[in-house]
């Protein structure tokens, strides 16, 4: 199954579990793709001490999940592109939710 993830927030508890999602849906076979929107896009290296974030992003590009960051919400927090989080647009937000047969929004 392709399934496609929405991420809005950098809450810990809550990007922390929808990355967990992510990386237990992509060991389970599914083909998996993240958008970060909003604050989400400050999920790369946000740590805690419960809830690892940054930690699950890792392991969600390490198994081969794909992740693309609003270009605009970027720019707006003057952040830049990186490799595990490239710059991306709402066409390609669109386009992963065409692509999903499943998506669901954390």
């Amino acid at each position: 199954m392709k399934i496609g993830i929405i991420i809005e927030t950098k809450e810990y508890e809550k990007a922390w579990n929808a990355f967990r999602f992510a990386v237990t849906a992509k060991k389970q076979g599914n083909d998996v793709k993240v958008f970060l929107m909003g604050e989400a896009v400050e999920c790369e290296g946000l740590t805690h001490e419960k809830y690892n974030v940054d930690e699950q992003l890792k392991k969600f590009v390490n198994d081969g999940g794909e992740i693309l960051a609003c270009g605009t919400c970027l720019k707006s927090r003057k952040l830049e592109s990186t490799e595990a989080c490239p710059i991306s647009t709402m066409i390609d937000c669109v386009n992963m939710v065409v692509w999903a047969d499943k998506t669901v929004t954390f």
